[in-house]
């Protein structure tokens, strides 16, 4: 598995693509007009408690006040038997209206929702996170050698005992990495954390006491491992910024950095622009001639999977057991692409094979083992679906780059002529009712003017008998198909 990491950088915006194999996985973008807030710290204001709802809102300077929720406040350690965590205790004793709070953003704004906030502050390096005042040392799951995670976990204890009493979490980058990387990993992270406490010291509440790095810098932070054989990038100020970040932290990846200076656009490599567009299609096609249909709502995420054109060459279990092989692995690069969160169903075609089942299922766990997002997955239900959930904390692709459709209000139908033409009749019988006029003008788009002249001229006859009053008809080109005014003359 080779990997390549492009950074695009323009006057508007950054964008990150994560390539593997030639072909894009991840799409990151953060434009200048827009910041996101994610792993930011700022010292805030207690405006609101709600005991109800065991949360607080919480006031940090931004547009909307953030939400804070009682399971957020205290910590839980790793190592804690569930047996021994406490109750939840009520929101009222941890909190009150006017208390200034430390918090950090761990879910961006969504929609006409505020950020959501932890008093359980992480701070990411290279290879680990800092948990200020915590007695947690983990590993991250996604090392799964036992004699790797022990070796790691008896290192950080180790270095520990002279680098202060904070909790640390192992990341999966540092598989196989030395003492000494993980030391100046430490002491990185301790003089963050000095210079936070010093911040939150002089700072008013509603001000920034730490801000997470810029998108090509967490880029490098978060994705780069050995499968990374290059990171181009199209700036040279930024192409600089990385160079020094990575002489610092990084100095074996140094020499894989390079300044892209090709005429052709770097997003134009591995045709990653016409993939991003793709990406915001409901129909996502696959080789053999089926296709995903994904709708997105406000609650969940929907994925129809279809045979479309595909006929297969031997039974009809076989074909679609194939269908459904592609539809896994094309489904999880999907969700990475399209940053899609929060509740997914996935609707396979139905299969009587227990074995099918089974491999499709075990095809798709494999296929997001490579997601950075965490996942979780069901078993396929009584009605062939299957129930996961993918980690949500930024918006979707299709929400950052798209907005709702002025015409349909993102309802993503319009009424048909016919039904339009049937609501201007019903307007023409209840105008007529309550005023009183000669004649009677409707204005409406082109399609449906042409529809009642040339269809429905005996309807329109009846009911200039039935009103007794004249009626005509105006074409607007700038109406929309739904658009219609009924005027009194």
């Amino acid at each position: 598995m080779s990997e390549e990491i492009l950074i695009n950088v323009s006057p508007t915006e950054t964008r990150v693509a994560l390539v593997e194999n030639g072909m894009l996985q991840e799409v990151s973008l953060e434009r200048h007009s827009y910041v996101g807030y994610l792993g930011n710290i700022y010292k805030g204001s207690v405006s609101r408690v709600l005991p109800g709802m065991q949360a607080a809102f919480i006031d940090i300077g931004l547009e909307r006040t953030a939400f804070l929720h009682a399971s957020d406040i205290y910590r839980v350690e790793k190592e804690q038997n569930p047996e021994d965590i406490p109750p939840e205790p009520p929101i009222t004793s941890l909190v009150r209206e006017g208390d200034e709070v430390v918090v950090q953003v761990i879910k961006d704004p969504l929609g006409a929702k505020g950020a959501r906030l932890t008093t359980n502050l992480s701070i990411p390096s290279r290879f680990l996170v800092l948990l200020p005042e915590s007695e947690t040392i983990a590993v991250s799951v996604r090392i799964e050698e036992e004699t790797e995670r022990e070796r790691l976990k008896a290192l950080l204890a180790t270095l520990r005992e002279h680098k202060g009493e904070h909790g640390y979490i192992v990341r999966t980058n540092a598989e196989n990495i030395n003492d000494f990387a993980l030391s100046a990993d430490m002491s990185y992270l301790e003089k963050i954390w000095e210079c936070i406490v010093e911040q939150t010291r002089i700072s008013k509440p509603g001000e920034c006491i730490y801000e997470d790095l810029s998108l090509p810098l967490r880029a490098l932070r978060d994705h780069m491992h050995e499968e990374v054989e290059k990171v181009r990038i199209d700036s040279r100020d930024e192409y600089d910024r990385l160079k020094d970040f990575t002489s610092k932290f990084l100095p074996e990846w140094t020499q894989r950095i390079e300044f892209y200076t090709a005429a052709r656009p770097i997003f134009d490599l591995y045709g990653i622009e016409d993939e991003i567009d793709n990406a915001l299609h409901r129909t996502t096609p696959l080789k053999s001639g089926g296709h995903l249909v994904i709708d997105q709502t406000e609650a969940m995420t929907t994925i129809d999977v279809n045979t479309g054109a595909y006929v297969g060459h031997r039974t009809l279990e076989e074909t679609i057991y194939k269908t459904n092989l592609e539809a896994a692995l094309s489904i999880a690069r999907q969700l990475r692409l399209r940053n899609l969160g929060g509740i997914i169903i996935i609707d396979f075609i139905d299969m009587h094979n227990e074995e099918h089942k089974r491999q499709v299922m075990l095809a798709l766990e494999r296929a997001l083992e490579r997601d950075h997002a965490k996942t979780n997955i069901c078993e396929i239900s009584s009605l062939g679906l299957v129930e996961m959930t993918r980690k949500r904390t930024t918006e979707s692709l299709g929400h950052v780059l798209c907005e709702p459709c002025p015409v349909c209000s993102g309802r993503g139908v319009l009424k048909s002529v016919e039904t339009v033409c049937l609501e201007v009749f019903r307007e023409i019988m209840r105008s007529s009712r309550q005023f009183e006029a000669s004649r009677l003008l409707v204005v409406a788009s082109s399609p449906v003017v042409d529809k009642i002249l040339d269809d429905q001229s005996t309807i329109v006859a009846e009911l200039e008998e039935v009103i007794g009053k004249t009626i005509r008809f105006q074409r607007e080109d700038q109406y929309t198909q739904e658009q219609f005014d009924v005027v009194l003359l």
